[in-house]
């Protein structure tokens, strides 16, 4: 009787383990489903062999999961437009930056190559559509990841990164005539920063946001300085109200006496540990669809999401008819190949309305453009674009310059 006992009990323990390694199994595929919608910085366990990833739907289908559609990731249905090849650039550009004074786009700084960096500026007359004038920097000036803004006349150039790889920032801070092409000293910003946003409102520089010293980590201070006529009318920095969500790579605009803060990222490549020459190291990046706004009551309001996560898009933006217009850019990775996606629309955020539009395609994907306005007509040089139709990744530096007719949604 003992030993029949034992062997009813034995049978009892046998089916309880069978049923919780069972329930187990079953908890453990309900999480896999549901995780991996959700945001990682961790790759796919699961790898899909190159030629079954179909790259012709623009991404839509092809996930980890295979339950995407119409994913962050892939290309937006968007009009086609006529565009005409001007006269390129007199060097490539990636993380340059640009200023557009009237008739001029003055294009600074940026990479030739990932082991070179320019230190000049180029001027594009946008009346007889020529580059003509180059001049120095001075020479303590960042060579990419710049913050840049205009009254007009004056441009104040803020930090950003010295040198070529993943080099650290500098806090230097210029200002140059764009009449006379003379350069003069501001006070440093209180700590460097890459990309930063950065504007001109109610009589104050300002500058926000950008990566920390590291290079990767999202900053959230947000600095102002008094300034008239390309002169800084204080000895120091003021903080100001922190911008709600940190990090570099963003478009920033002031209309109307309200300042805009578009896109951006959290994260970016960082310096290799140990690395003699600084060599970029990638690292995990979020990129973002937020719009932020100030305005009288300088609190930060947060306003109708882009269409799309958008990054990389510092210059690439416009102000036409109350209308912000921005090409290009970077989006969310590829969550199979990892890959970093470019952007090919141009958007236009309508002031007016506060909507949000796709107005039209531009001739290939591509990350940091430099955009200008005018007569009517939309332009771009530089920057970063695809490897082709049917894959979004990053390949060649450019310094092509296009144009085409703008046309507005209402």
């Amino acid at each position: 009787m003992v030993r029949a006992s034992v062997k009813v009990g034995s049978a009892k323990l046998v089916v309880i383990c069978v049923g919780l390694l069972g329930f187990a199994l079953i908890a453990d595929f309900l999480w896999a489903s549901t995780s991996s919608t959700l945001p990682t910085s961790k790759p796919s366990t699961l790898v899909l062999p190159r030629e079954k990833i179909n790259h012709s739907k623009d991404y839509q289908n092809a996930t980890a999961s295979g339950r995407f559609l119409a994913a962050a990731y892939a290309d937006l249905d968007a009009p086609l437009l006529k565009w005409q090849k001007m006269a390129p650039a007199p060097v490539p550009r990636l993380d340059g930056a640009a200023i557009q004074i009237r008739n001029l786009l003055f294009v600074f700084a940026g990479y030739g190559t990932i082991d070179y960096v320019h230190s000049h500026v180029d001027v594009y007359n946008f009346s007889d559509n020529t580059w003509g004038e180059r001049f120095d920097m001075p020479k303590e000036m960042a060579h990419s990841h710049l913050g840049m803004v205009t009254d007009g006349r004056y441009i104040y150039v803020v930090t950003g990164q010295y040198g070529p790889q993943c080099r650290g920032p500098t806090a230097h801070t210029f200002v140059l005539d764009s009449e006379t092409r003379k350069w003069r000293d501001l006070p440093p910003l209180p700590v460097p920063r890459y990309a930063p946003a950065t504007q001109l409102w109610r009589g104050r520089l300002h500058v926000m946001g950008g990566s920390k010293e590291n290079r990767h980590t999202p900053g959230l201070e947000h600095w102002s300085l008094a300034v008239k006529d390309g002169k800084a009318l204080e000895k120091e920095w003021r903080s100001e109200i922190p911008i709600p969500r940190g990090g570099p790579h963003r478009a920033c605009v002031v209309v109307d006496d309200r300042l805009f803060v578009l896109g951006g990222q959290e994260g970016d490549f960082m310096a290799k540990p140990g690395s003699p020459i600084f060599k970029c190291s990638r690292r995990p990046e979020v990129v973002y669809t937020d719009v932020y706004m100030l305005d009288d009551e300088m609190k930060w309001k947060t306003l109708p999401p882009m269409p799309k996560p958008n990054s990389h898009i510092e210059f690439a933006w416009a102000l036409v008819n109350n209308s912000i217009v921005i090409a290009g850019g970077t989006t969310e990775k590829h969550p199979v190949t990892k890959k970093m996606v470019l952007n090919g629309e141009v958007v236009q955020f309508n002031l007016n309305t506060l909507k949000w539009s796709v107005i039209g395609k531009l001739p290939f994907r591509v990350k940091t453009t430099l955009v200008g306005f005018w007569n009517g007509w939309l332009y771009f040089t530089s920057g970063q674009r695809d490897k082709g139709p049917d894959d979004p990744s990053p390949k060649k530096v450019i310094g092509e310059m296009w144009r085409t007719k703008l046309k507005l949604n209402e």
